[in-house]
């Protein structure tokens, strides 16, 4: 059995292929499961760590970006295509798995092309630009939410947001005792594979009142390349004693081992806060397409199922204060972590990979 997963550029799109990957080898462990992706995307430093062959081709964005990036991505359209060719030759899939992102347009387009099965993954209530093209080509999309169904002309069926297997293994409860609480807790910071500037700014403003507060925390922050050394320095001034790193690979063990999450809302961090029933503070990104990550973010909110801030206007002092209350709050925390596992859907990956394999069967 061979399986092209095709796409990345972040996590959020990047985390649910290697997630239906795991499924698969699984399955059968004899497959072959290669990913494709660029040279400067997040899957050429995820893929290799995770034990899966990578194939790199040359391709660019063209939506959201400046202008040079478009003519730079226009310009890259043709050898793409170039390359996705060479890959599909040269592995001969049976069939061909589109997560998102614009490397995945050329390969899942020609693999169609070529008559081989493809299937797209959809995490968001609003598709991406590439998965919308591809709608008119492609075999099946497996999607996260209702609402994307109507845009892949009535070729989707609802599976939910696949996570890695690590991420449905034994995990620890929140601190059940209120001498637990007050004794440490551990606070994890991060926004999207990337980083989040805004983010990142504001824990730096929050870093003088978390040291003044009377509770103990042992907080880890992933930054982002571009802000690491700011951030270190912020926290250094405030006299806070924090783990910084510009990129946490092993984050289900970073997630199993939080008390508390402070994050943004994108499709893939939600369902993995869900599968790991960690209690979270939502900072959605305003930029976001159609708004998704508010929606998002909106939805666990409702129930009492995360806490919500807004980016805008977000001060040091209110994240802070967000931050100590739920700290110290054991009994909020623990109500959070039952109810956000409502939205765990621990099956997706099962039912994404039994509907690749029906196609490699037709």
């Amino acid at each position: 059995m061979r399986v092209l997963v095709a796409g990345g550029g972040t996590g959020g799109h990047l985390y649910p292929g290697i997630a239906v990957a795991q499924e698969i080898k699984a399955r059968r462990p004899d497959a072959e499961v290669v990913f494709v992706g660029t040279a400067h995307g997040i899957e050429s430093r995820v893929i290799p760590r995770e034990g899966f062959p990578l194939e790199v081709i040359r391709s660019g964005g063209l939506k959201g970006k400046s202008l040079p990036e478009i003519f730079y991505g226009l310009f890259l359209l043709p050898l793409s295509a170039l390359d996705a060719w060479r890959v599909l030759s040269g592995r001969s899939p049976e069939v061909v798995i589109g997560v998102g992102g614009y490397s995945s347009g050329p390969v899942v387009l020609l693999a169609s092309f070529r008559g081989i099965p493809t299937l797209l993954l959809e995490q968001n209530a609003m598709p991406g630009l590439t998965n919308r093209l591809l709608a008119w080509v492609i075999d099946v999309a497996a999607v996260a939410y209702k609402e994307s169904t109507k845009f892949f002309r009535g070729k989707a069926f609802i599976a939910g947001n696949p996570v890695r297997s690590q991420f449905h293994q034994w995990t620890k409860n929140i601190s059940t005792t209120a001498d637990e609480a007050l004794q440490e807790t551990r606070v994890l910071i991060f926004g999207g594979s990337q980083g989040a500037h805004a983010i990142n700014l504001a824990m730096v403003a929050a870093a003088s009142h978390l040291a003044g507060a009377k509770i103990k925390l042992i907080i880890t922050h992933q930054t982002g390349e571009r802000d690491l050394e700011m951030v270190r320095e912020g926290y250094r001034r405030a006299g806070l004693l924090v783990r910084v790193e510009a990129f946490l690979f092993d984050m289900d063990k970073e997630m199993k081992n939080a008390d508390l999450i402070v994050c943004r809302a994108g499709a893939t961090t939600i369902a993995e806060v869900a599968a790991l029933a960690r209690p979270a503070i939502l900072i959605p990104l305003p930029t976001a397409t159609d708004d998704h990550q508010q929606k998002n973010a909106l939805a666990l909110t409702s129930i009492g199922a995360a806490r919500l801030l807004e980016q805008q206007g977000l001060s040091g002092e209110r994240l802070a204060s967000e931050i100590t209350d739920l700290c110290i709050d054991t009994a909020a925390r623990i109500k959070m972590s039952k109810v956000v596992k409502s939205f765990s859907r621990p099956e997706a990956a099962r039912l994404i990979v039994d509907r690749a394999f029906s196609l490699m069967a037709r």
